[in-house]
Protein backbone atom coordinates (compact mmCIF):
# COMPACT_ATOMS: atom_id res chain seq x y z
CA UNK A 1 0.00 0.00 0.00
CA UNK A 2 1.23 3.49 -0.84
CA UNK A 3 0.01 6.91 0.20
CA UNK A 4 -0.92 8.30 -3.19
CA UNK A 5 -0.74 11.92 -1.97
CA UNK A 6 3.06 11.72 -1.86
CA UNK A 7 3.07 11.71 -5.69
CA UNK A 8 2.89 15.48 -5.94
CA UNK A 9 2.88 18.00 -8.75
CA UNK A 10 6.63 18.02 -9.29
CA UNK A 11 8.21 15.43 -7.03
CA UNK A 12 7.57 12.58 -4.62
CA UNK A 13 7.69 13.66 -0.97
CA UNK A 14 6.45 12.34 2.36
CA UNK A 15 7.21 11.55 5.96
CA UNK A 16 9.89 8.96 6.62
CA UNK A 17 8.69 5.81 8.32
CA UNK A 18 5.08 6.67 7.49
CA UNK A 19 4.93 7.40 3.76
CA UNK A 20 8.47 6.40 2.78
CA UNK A 21 10.88 3.60 3.63
CA UNK A 22 13.69 1.66 1.96
CA UNK A 23 11.25 -0.76 0.32
CA UNK A 24 9.44 2.16 -1.33
CA UNK A 25 12.78 3.47 -2.60
CA UNK A 26 13.61 0.04 -4.04
CA UNK A 27 10.21 -0.17 -5.76
CA UNK A 28 10.72 3.33 -7.14
CA UNK A 29 13.98 2.15 -8.72
CA UNK A 30 12.15 -0.68 -10.47
CA UNK A 31 9.36 1.73 -11.46
CA UNK A 32 11.67 4.37 -12.89
CA UNK A 33 13.48 1.75 -14.97
CA UNK A 34 10.23 0.42 -16.43
CA UNK A 35 8.96 3.91 -17.22
CA UNK A 36 12.28 5.27 -18.56
CA UNK A 37 12.93 2.31 -20.83
CA UNK A 38 9.47 2.77 -22.34
CA UNK A 39 9.85 6.54 -22.77
CA UNK A 40 13.38 6.49 -24.19
CA UNK A 41 12.83 3.38 -26.27
CA UNK A 42 16.24 1.78 -25.82
CA UNK A 43 18.34 -0.15 -23.32
CA UNK A 44 21.76 0.67 -21.87
CA UNK A 45 20.45 3.59 -19.83
CA UNK A 46 22.65 5.40 -17.32
CA UNK A 47 21.35 7.82 -14.69
CA UNK A 48 22.91 9.88 -11.91
CA UNK A 49 21.79 9.46 -8.31
CA UNK A 50 22.51 12.08 -5.65
CA UNK A 51 21.27 12.53 -2.09
CA UNK A 52 20.98 15.15 0.61
CA UNK A 53 22.15 14.78 4.20
CA UNK A 54 18.88 13.73 5.84
CA UNK A 55 19.11 10.85 8.27
CA UNK A 56 17.35 8.44 5.89
CA UNK A 57 18.93 9.58 2.62
CA UNK A 58 21.83 7.11 2.64
CA UNK A 59 19.44 4.22 3.27
CA UNK A 60 17.02 5.34 0.58
CA UNK A 61 19.84 5.91 -1.90
CA UNK A 62 21.19 2.42 -1.41
CA UNK A 63 17.72 0.90 -1.87
CA UNK A 64 16.90 3.06 -4.89
CA UNK A 65 20.17 2.18 -6.61
CA UNK A 66 19.55 -1.50 -5.91
CA UNK A 67 16.13 -1.23 -7.56
CA UNK A 68 17.51 0.64 -10.55
CA UNK A 69 20.33 -1.81 -11.18
CA UNK A 70 18.12 -4.86 -10.59
CA UNK A 71 15.91 -3.46 -13.35
CA UNK A 72 18.76 -2.97 -15.82
CA UNK A 73 19.85 0.65 -15.35
CA UNK A 74 23.48 1.68 -14.93
CA UNK A 75 23.93 4.16 -12.07
CA UNK A 76 26.50 6.86 -11.45
CA UNK A 77 26.38 7.40 -7.69
CA UNK A 78 27.51 10.98 -7.03
CA UNK A 79 26.98 10.78 -3.27
CA UNK A 80 25.89 13.56 -0.92
CA UNK A 81 25.55 16.84 -2.79
CA UNK A 82 23.08 19.65 -3.60
CA UNK A 83 20.17 18.96 -5.92
CA UNK A 84 21.57 21.39 -8.55
CA UNK A 85 24.74 19.32 -8.73
CA UNK A 86 22.66 16.25 -9.49
CA UNK A 87 21.10 18.21 -12.36
CA UNK A 88 24.59 19.37 -13.40
CA UNK A 89 25.81 15.78 -13.44
CA UNK A 90 23.37 14.98 -16.27
CA UNK A 91 25.19 17.53 -18.43
CA UNK A 92 28.67 16.70 -17.18
CA UNK A 93 28.40 12.91 -17.41
CA UNK A 94 25.86 12.90 -20.27
CA UNK A 95 23.47 10.59 -18.44
CA UNK A 96 19.94 9.68 -19.52
CA UNK A 97 18.40 11.20 -16.41
CA UNK A 98 18.82 11.71 -12.69
CA UNK A 99 17.18 11.09 -9.34
CA UNK A 100 17.88 13.16 -6.24
CA UNK A 101 16.89 11.84 -2.82
CA UNK A 102 15.87 14.93 -0.85
CA UNK A 103 13.25 16.43 1.41
CA UNK A 104 14.25 19.85 0.05
CA UNK A 105 13.13 22.64 2.40
CA UNK A 106 10.75 20.45 4.42
CA UNK A 107 11.31 19.61 8.11
CA UNK A 108 13.77 16.88 9.09
CA UNK A 109 11.14 14.12 9.25
CA UNK A 110 10.45 14.46 5.49
CA UNK A 111 12.28 12.98 2.56
CA UNK A 112 11.53 12.45 -1.10
CA UNK A 113 12.68 12.14 -4.69
CA UNK A 114 13.18 14.69 -7.46
CA UNK A 115 13.20 12.78 -10.72
CA UNK A 116 14.49 13.62 -14.18
CA UNK A 117 14.58 11.99 -17.57
CA UNK A 118 17.00 13.35 -20.11
CA UNK A 119 17.53 16.98 -19.09
CA UNK A 120 13.91 17.46 -18.00
CA UNK A 121 12.46 17.18 -14.51
CA UNK A 122 9.25 15.18 -14.17
CA UNK A 123 6.05 16.93 -13.13
CA UNK A 124 2.27 16.67 -13.26
CA UNK A 125 1.02 13.76 -15.40
CA UNK A 126 4.48 12.18 -15.56
CA UNK A 127 4.58 11.82 -11.77
CA UNK A 128 1.15 10.23 -11.91
CA UNK A 129 2.35 7.84 -14.62
CA UNK A 130 5.12 6.71 -12.27
CA UNK A 131 2.54 6.10 -9.57
CA UNK A 132 0.45 4.00 -11.97
CA UNK A 133 3.47 1.89 -12.99
CA UNK A 134 4.39 1.34 -9.34
CA UNK A 135 0.83 0.28 -8.47
CA UNK A 136 0.76 -2.33 -11.26
CA UNK A 137 3.86 -4.02 -9.85
CA UNK A 138 4.72 -5.35 -13.32
CA UNK A 139 8.39 -4.94 -14.18
CA UNK A 140 10.29 -6.30 -17.17
CA UNK A 141 13.21 -8.60 -16.45
CA UNK A 142 16.48 -7.12 -17.74
CA UNK A 143 20.18 -7.76 -17.38
CA UNK A 144 21.46 -6.27 -14.13
CA UNK A 145 22.94 -2.78 -14.35
CA UNK A 146 26.19 -1.50 -12.88
CA UNK A 147 27.05 1.08 -10.19
CA UNK A 148 29.94 3.52 -10.53
CA UNK A 149 30.82 6.06 -7.87
CA UNK A 150 31.93 9.38 -9.30
CA UNK A 151 32.60 12.74 -7.71
CA UNK A 152 30.78 15.85 -9.00
CA UNK A 153 31.57 18.71 -6.60
CA UNK A 154 35.04 19.58 -7.94
CA UNK A 155 33.76 19.52 -11.53
CA UNK A 156 30.92 21.89 -10.66
CA UNK A 157 33.10 24.31 -8.70
CA UNK A 158 35.69 24.35 -11.48
CA UNK A 159 33.03 25.03 -14.14
CA UNK A 160 31.36 27.88 -12.23
CA UNK A 161 34.58 29.52 -11.05
CA UNK A 162 35.82 29.71 -14.64
CA UNK A 163 32.62 31.46 -15.70
CA UNK A 164 32.10 33.95 -12.86
CA UNK A 165 34.71 36.73 -13.07
CA UNK A 166 34.55 39.21 -10.17
CA UNK A 167 37.02 42.10 -10.31
CA UNK A 168 37.03 42.97 -6.60
CA UNK A 169 36.83 41.13 -3.31
CA UNK A 170 33.62 41.22 -1.27
CA UNK A 171 32.77 39.94 2.18
CA UNK A 172 29.87 37.46 2.14
CA UNK A 173 28.10 35.47 4.86
CA UNK A 174 26.99 32.00 3.79
CA UNK A 175 24.34 30.17 5.86
CA UNK A 176 24.10 26.57 4.67
CA UNK A 177 21.56 25.73 7.39
CA UNK A 178 23.38 22.40 7.93
CA UNK A 179 22.23 21.40 4.45
CA UNK A 180 24.04 20.35 1.30
CA UNK A 181 25.27 23.85 0.36
CA UNK A 182 27.90 23.28 3.05
CA UNK A 183 29.69 20.90 0.66
CA UNK A 184 29.98 23.42 -2.18
CA UNK A 185 29.21 27.10 -1.49
CA UNK A 186 32.15 27.95 0.83
CA UNK A 187 34.58 26.21 -1.54
CA UNK A 188 33.20 28.06 -4.57
CA UNK A 189 33.26 31.48 -2.92
CA UNK A 190 36.82 30.88 -1.74
CA UNK A 191 37.79 30.20 -5.35
CA UNK A 192 36.01 33.41 -6.40
CA UNK A 193 38.25 35.31 -4.01
CA UNK A 194 35.57 36.27 -1.51
CA UNK A 195 36.07 36.75 2.20
CA UNK A 196 33.72 34.03 3.44
CA UNK A 197 32.03 33.95 6.82
CA UNK A 198 30.42 30.55 7.34
CA UNK A 199 27.24 29.82 9.27
CA UNK A 200 26.04 26.27 9.94
CA UNK A 201 28.26 24.77 7.25
CA UNK A 202 28.35 21.33 8.89
CA UNK A 203 26.13 18.64 7.39
CA UNK A 204 23.41 17.63 9.87
CA UNK A 205 20.14 16.15 8.64
CA UNK A 206 18.42 17.05 11.90
CA UNK A 207 18.80 20.77 11.00
CA UNK A 208 19.41 21.70 14.64
CA UNK A 209 20.01 25.44 14.18
CA UNK A 210 17.02 26.48 12.10
CA UNK A 211 14.48 25.08 9.66
CA UNK A 212 16.10 24.64 6.20
CA UNK A 213 13.93 27.16 4.37
CA UNK A 214 15.40 30.63 3.69
CA UNK A 215 12.05 32.07 2.55
CA UNK A 216 10.82 32.19 6.15
CA UNK A 217 12.14 35.40 7.79
CA UNK A 218 12.81 33.88 11.21
CA UNK A 219 15.19 31.37 9.61
CA UNK A 220 17.36 34.28 8.45
CA UNK A 221 17.74 35.86 11.90
CA UNK A 222 21.34 34.70 12.48
CA UNK A 223 22.30 35.58 8.90
CA UNK A 224 20.96 39.12 9.34
CA UNK A 225 22.73 39.50 12.67
CA UNK A 226 26.04 38.27 11.25
CA UNK A 227 25.90 40.51 8.16
CA UNK A 228 25.37 43.54 10.40
CA UNK A 229 28.05 42.55 12.92
CA UNK A 230 30.72 41.83 10.31
CA UNK A 231 29.73 44.65 7.93
CA UNK A 232 29.50 42.11 5.12
CA UNK A 233 28.51 43.14 1.61
CA UNK A 234 25.60 40.69 1.62
CA UNK A 235 24.46 37.39 3.04
CA UNK A 236 23.03 34.22 1.48
CA UNK A 237 20.92 31.47 2.99
CA UNK A 238 20.31 28.13 1.29
CA UNK A 239 17.59 25.55 1.81
CA UNK A 240 18.24 21.90 2.66
CA UNK A 241 19.13 20.79 -0.86
CA UNK A 242 20.46 24.13 -2.15
CA UNK A 243 17.98 24.90 -4.89
CA UNK A 244 16.38 27.83 -2.97
CA UNK A 245 18.26 31.03 -2.23
CA UNK A 246 17.51 33.60 0.45
CA UNK A 247 19.45 36.86 0.63
CA UNK A 248 19.96 39.91 2.80
CA UNK A 249 21.56 43.16 1.73
CA UNK A 250 24.47 45.01 3.30
CA UNK A 251 22.10 46.52 5.88
CA UNK A 252 20.61 43.18 6.89
CA UNK A 253 17.35 43.76 4.99
CA UNK A 254 15.75 40.61 3.58
CA UNK A 255 15.64 40.57 -0.22
CA UNK A 256 12.74 38.41 -1.29
CA UNK A 257 12.76 36.24 -4.40
CA UNK A 258 10.97 38.72 -6.65
CA UNK A 259 13.39 41.48 -5.61
CA UNK A 260 16.34 39.22 -6.42
CA UNK A 261 14.69 38.63 -9.77
CA UNK A 262 14.67 42.38 -10.43
CA UNK A 263 18.44 42.43 -9.89
CA UNK A 264 19.03 39.36 -12.04
CA UNK A 265 16.63 40.41 -14.82
CA UNK A 266 18.23 43.84 -15.14
CA UNK A 267 21.62 42.19 -15.47
CA UNK A 268 20.44 39.63 -18.03
CA UNK A 269 18.48 42.18 -20.08
CA UNK A 270 21.62 44.32 -20.36
CA UNK A 271 23.21 41.43 -22.24
CA UNK A 272 20.13 39.84 -23.86
CA UNK A 273 17.77 42.66 -24.90
CA UNK A 274 14.14 41.64 -25.31
CA UNK A 275 14.58 38.34 -23.47
CA UNK A 276 11.62 36.54 -21.95
CA UNK A 277 11.75 36.48 -18.15
CA UNK A 278 9.37 34.22 -16.22
CA UNK A 279 8.13 34.46 -12.68
CA UNK A 280 5.13 33.08 -10.82
CA UNK A 281 1.84 34.06 -9.24
CA UNK A 282 3.34 35.05 -5.87
CA UNK A 283 5.65 37.67 -7.37
CA UNK A 284 5.17 41.42 -7.13
CA UNK A 285 3.79 43.57 -9.92
CA UNK A 286 6.97 45.60 -9.42
CA UNK A 287 8.94 42.73 -10.96
CA UNK A 288 6.74 42.34 -14.04
CA UNK A 289 6.65 46.12 -14.56
CA UNK A 290 10.43 46.35 -14.17
CA UNK A 291 11.06 43.60 -16.72
CA UNK A 292 8.88 45.43 -19.26
CA UNK A 293 10.45 48.80 -18.41
CA UNK A 294 13.90 47.35 -19.16
CA UNK A 295 12.83 45.96 -22.51
CA UNK A 296 12.10 42.38 -21.49
CA UNK A 297 9.08 40.17 -22.06
CA UNK A 298 7.54 39.39 -18.64
CA UNK A 299 5.55 36.17 -18.25
CA UNK A 300 3.59 35.08 -15.16
CA UNK A 301 3.37 31.30 -14.68
CA UNK A 302 2.54 28.59 -12.17
CA UNK A 303 4.59 27.97 -9.05
CA UNK A 304 6.86 24.90 -9.10
CA UNK A 305 10.41 24.21 -10.21
CA UNK A 306 9.48 21.57 -12.79
CA UNK A 307 6.64 23.66 -14.20
CA UNK A 308 8.88 26.71 -14.51
CA UNK A 309 11.65 24.73 -16.21
CA UNK A 310 9.18 23.32 -18.70
CA UNK A 311 7.81 26.79 -19.48
CA UNK A 312 11.33 28.15 -19.90
CA UNK A 313 12.10 25.47 -22.46
CA UNK A 314 8.85 26.18 -24.30
CA UNK A 315 9.36 29.96 -24.43
CA UNK A 316 13.17 29.96 -24.67
CA UNK A 317 13.28 32.28 -21.65
CA UNK A 318 16.69 33.54 -20.52
CA UNK A 319 15.77 33.70 -16.83
CA UNK A 320 13.05 32.64 -14.43
CA UNK A 321 12.52 32.80 -10.71
CA UNK A 322 10.09 32.27 -7.88
CA UNK A 323 9.33 34.02 -4.61
CA UNK A 324 10.52 30.82 -2.95
CA UNK A 325 14.07 31.49 -4.12
CA UNK A 326 14.19 29.01 -7.01
CA UNK A 327 16.17 30.94 -9.64
CA UNK A 328 16.70 29.52 -13.13
CA UNK A 329 19.38 30.91 -15.44
CA UNK A 330 19.37 29.82 -19.06
CA UNK A 331 21.66 32.78 -19.76
CA UNK A 332 25.21 31.34 -19.38
CA UNK A 333 23.80 28.30 -17.53
CA UNK A 334 21.66 25.22 -18.05
CA UNK A 335 18.17 26.44 -17.10
CA UNK A 336 17.74 24.50 -13.86
CA UNK A 337 17.18 26.02 -10.42
CA UNK A 338 20.43 26.46 -8.57
CA UNK A 339 20.82 28.60 -5.45
CA UNK A 340 24.59 28.25 -5.37
CA UNK A 341 25.05 29.38 -8.98
CA UNK A 342 22.54 32.19 -8.39
CA UNK A 343 24.50 33.42 -5.39
CA UNK A 344 27.66 33.42 -7.52
CA UNK A 345 25.89 35.52 -10.17
CA UNK A 346 24.80 37.93 -7.43
CA UNK A 347 28.41 38.15 -6.25
CA UNK A 348 29.55 38.93 -9.80
CA UNK A 349 26.93 41.66 -10.27
CA UNK A 350 27.93 43.38 -7.02
CA UNK A 351 31.69 42.85 -7.33
CA UNK A 352 31.75 44.22 -10.86
CA UNK A 353 29.30 47.06 -10.12
CA UNK A 354 27.26 45.95 -13.12
CA UNK A 355 24.10 47.88 -12.22
CA UNK A 356 25.19 50.77 -9.96
CA UNK A 357 28.39 52.60 -9.12
CA UNK A 358 27.94 51.75 -5.45
CA UNK A 359 27.80 48.01 -6.18
CA UNK A 360 25.37 47.28 -3.34
CA UNK A 361 22.00 45.55 -3.30
CA UNK A 362 20.27 48.52 -1.68
CA UNK A 363 21.58 50.91 -4.34
CA UNK A 364 20.28 48.68 -7.14
CA UNK A 365 16.78 48.50 -5.65
CA UNK A 366 16.49 52.09 -4.40
CA UNK A 367 14.45 53.22 -7.43
CA UNK A 368 11.65 50.70 -6.78
CA UNK A 369 8.28 52.14 -5.90
CA UNK A 370 7.70 51.51 -2.18
CA UNK A 371 4.85 49.14 -1.38
CA UNK A 372 3.51 47.30 1.61
CA UNK A 373 3.59 43.54 1.29
CA UNK A 374 3.68 40.29 3.17
CA UNK A 375 6.06 37.38 2.80
CA UNK A 376 4.55 34.03 1.88
CA UNK A 377 1.93 33.24 4.53
CA UNK A 378 1.45 29.49 5.01
CA UNK A 379 -1.62 28.22 6.81
CA UNK A 380 -1.71 24.60 7.96
CA UNK A 381 -4.34 22.58 6.10
CA UNK A 382 -5.13 18.89 5.78
CA UNK A 383 -3.31 17.45 2.77
CA UNK A 384 -6.45 15.77 1.43
CA UNK A 385 -8.56 18.94 1.61
CA UNK A 386 -6.24 21.77 0.59
CA UNK A 387 -7.12 21.83 -3.13
CA UNK A 388 -10.85 21.60 -2.49
CA UNK A 389 -10.56 24.42 0.03
CA UNK A 390 -8.82 26.63 -2.52
CA UNK A 391 -11.53 25.83 -5.06
CA UNK A 392 -14.31 26.89 -2.66
CA UNK A 393 -12.51 29.99 -1.40
CA UNK A 394 -11.76 31.07 -4.97
CA UNK A 395 -15.42 30.84 -5.97
CA UNK A 396 -16.37 32.99 -2.98
CA UNK A 397 -13.74 35.61 -3.81
CA UNK A 398 -14.65 35.74 -7.49
CA UNK A 399 -18.30 36.29 -6.65
CA UNK A 400 -17.36 39.40 -4.65
CA UNK A 401 -14.75 40.82 -7.06
CA UNK A 402 -15.62 43.81 -9.21
CA UNK A 403 -15.24 43.87 -12.98
CA UNK A 404 -12.31 46.28 -12.76
CA UNK A 405 -10.08 43.65 -11.10
CA UNK A 406 -7.92 41.22 -13.06
CA UNK A 407 -8.40 37.56 -12.09
CA UNK A 408 -5.70 34.97 -12.72
CA UNK A 409 -6.48 31.29 -12.14
CA UNK A 410 -3.43 29.49 -13.57
CA UNK A 411 -2.39 28.49 -10.02
CA UNK A 412 -4.92 29.08 -7.26
CA UNK A 413 -6.48 32.53 -7.44
CA UNK A 414 -4.71 35.86 -7.84
CA UNK A 415 -6.76 39.08 -7.92
CA UNK A 416 -5.04 42.26 -9.12
CA UNK A 417 -6.82 45.45 -8.08
CA UNK A 418 -5.88 48.99 -9.10
CA UNK A 419 -4.01 49.53 -5.82
CA UNK A 420 -2.80 46.07 -4.81
CA UNK A 421 -3.23 42.33 -5.20
CA UNK A 422 -3.84 39.12 -3.28
CA UNK A 423 -3.11 35.45 -3.87
CA UNK A 424 -4.36 32.20 -2.42
CA UNK A 425 -3.16 28.76 -3.55
CA UNK A 426 -2.46 25.26 -2.29
CA UNK A 427 1.17 24.30 -1.80
CA UNK A 428 2.33 21.34 -3.88
CA UNK A 429 5.04 20.41 -1.39
CA UNK A 430 3.47 20.81 2.06
CA UNK A 431 0.05 20.45 3.76
CA UNK A 432 -0.47 24.21 3.72
CA UNK A 433 -2.39 26.99 2.03
CA UNK A 434 -0.15 29.80 0.72
CA UNK A 435 -1.23 33.44 0.66
CA UNK A 436 0.56 36.65 -0.26
CA UNK A 437 -0.55 40.27 -0.43
CA UNK A 438 0.78 43.59 -1.68
CA UNK A 439 -0.71 47.09 -1.77
CA UNK A 440 0.05 50.80 -1.90
CA UNK A 441 -0.70 51.30 1.80
CA UNK A 442 -1.13 49.34 5.02
CA UNK A 443 -4.88 50.03 5.10
CA UNK A 444 -5.41 48.65 1.59
CA UNK A 445 -3.17 45.68 2.35
CA UNK A 446 -5.17 44.81 5.45
CA UNK A 447 -8.47 45.07 3.58
CA UNK A 448 -7.34 42.77 0.77
CA UNK A 449 -5.92 40.28 3.27
CA UNK A 450 -9.11 40.35 5.35
CA UNK A 451 -11.25 39.63 2.26
CA UNK A 452 -9.10 36.61 1.39
CA UNK A 453 -9.05 35.32 4.98
CA UNK A 454 -12.84 35.59 5.20
CA UNK A 455 -13.23 33.62 1.96
CA UNK A 456 -10.86 30.98 3.33
CA UNK A 457 -12.88 30.64 6.54
CA UNK A 458 -16.17 30.40 4.62
CA UNK A 459 -14.66 27.88 2.21
CA UNK A 460 -13.47 25.73 5.11
CA UNK A 461 -16.99 25.69 6.57
CA UNK A 462 -18.43 24.56 3.22
CA UNK A 463 -16.13 21.54 2.91
CA UNK A 464 -16.19 20.57 6.59
CA UNK A 465 -12.56 21.43 7.27
CA UNK A 466 -11.57 22.15 10.83
CA UNK A 467 -11.46 25.84 11.76
CA UNK A 468 -8.68 27.73 9.99
CA UNK A 469 -6.05 28.73 12.52
CA UNK A 470 -4.35 31.88 11.26
CA UNK A 471 -2.17 31.87 14.37
CA UNK A 472 -0.50 28.72 12.97
CA UNK A 473 0.77 30.59 9.93
CA UNK A 474 4.49 30.29 9.25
Amino acid sequence: MINETIFREYDIRGITGKDLNAEFAYQLGLTYSEWAHEKLGHDNLTISVGRDCRLTSDEYSEALIRGLTDAGINVIDIGTCPTPLTYFSVHHYQTNGAIMITGSHNPAEYNGFKIGIGKDTLHGPQIQELKHVMKTGKFTSRQKGSVTQKEIISHYVDYVSKQIKPNRKLKVVLDAGNGTAATVAPLLFDMLGAEVIKLYCELDGRFPNHHPDPTVPKNLAKLIETVKETKADFGVGYDGDSDRIGAVDENGKIIFGDELMIIFSRSVLNQVPGATVISEVKSSNRLYNDIAKNGGNPLMWKTGHSLIKSKMKETKAALAGEMSGHIFFADRWFGFDDAIYSSARLYEILANKMLTEEGTISSILKDLKPVKNTPEIRIDCEEEKKFKLIEEASLILQSKTGSDAKITTIDGLRVDYSNGWGLIRASNTQPVIVMRFEAESDDILQKIQKDFETALIDGALKIGHEKINFNSSH
